[in-house]
């Protein structure tokens, strides 16, 4: 037997609480206990969103939630996990997509970086990704090509170059993560990025910069013109 929003009294149902007052007034954990729908039969909606939320410390923190995390959680099985991490995730996008972000001229690494953010929200692990710019500058594409370390026999300069062919892409620009939070290049950062911006050369699509980047911070190859270069 489950308790439902439904069953609960009317002064104290989430749903009907955001009709009346508006979801900028309702609190984290009556948000949450919209989401997760039903409680258990053990406890009704409002006490477990209270546990899912004692379990990571805050709302902010909660982005950090993983399936397997949310699983230990009596009363979240796998349906309502995957609904949690949906919403996060979207809930990401809308805060740090710009508006018209495509086709959207960047001109510096400050800017790219800026504009990109929202990429590695929370990201554990390296993602690498290429961004494919027109002939002004104007951003095409985003593509994510790899997660994990970052490494020249991991990240094939032909599947950088194909999706560039196939854009009809006049530059690119790699970044990638580091989750340390040290953006300082590796060895391998500078090997990588020396071979592929000679390849760029070759190819006639120049890879213009290199961006290592964190929450807060980023390196940029092209403005440091590392030696490597």
């Amino acid at each position: 037997m489950y308790y439902r929003v439904s069953e609960m009294p009317i002064a104290e149902r989430p749903r009907e609480r955001l009709v009346s007052y508006g979801a900028e007034n309702l609190s984290d954990k009556e948000l949450l206990a919209i989401l997760l729908k039903t409680g258990t039969k053990d406890k009704d909606v409002n006490t477990l969103a209270t546990e899912v939320l004692t379990k990571y410390g805050s709302l902010q923190k909660l982005e950090n939630a993983s399936l397997r995390s949310l699983l230990e959680i009596k009363g979240i099985g796998k349906v309502k996990a995957i609904e949690i991490l949906g919403v996060i995730e979207l809930g990401k996008r809308i805060f740090y997509q710009k508006e018209n972000k495509y086709l959207k001229k960047m001109t510096t690494a400050k800017e790219i970086w800026e504009n990109t953010k929202y990429l590695f929200a929370s990201k554990n692990q390296e993602c690498f990704y290429c961004l494919y710019f027109d002939n002004k500058q104007k951003l095409i594409e985003e593509k994510l090509l790899f997660m994990g370390t970052i490494n020249r026999s991991v990240v094939h300069p032909r599947e950088i170059f194909r999706e560039a062919y196939l854009l009809s892409a006049s530059s690119i620009v790699c970044l990638h993560n580091h989750p340390s939070g040290d953006v300082r290049p590796s060895h391998e950062d500078i090997l990588f990025t020396k071979n592929i911006m000679e390849i760029g050369k070759m190819q006639g699509i120049p890879v213009i910069d290199h961006l290592i980047v964190t929450d807060y911070e980023y390196y940029s190859f092209y403005e440091k013109h590392h030696s490597c270069i």
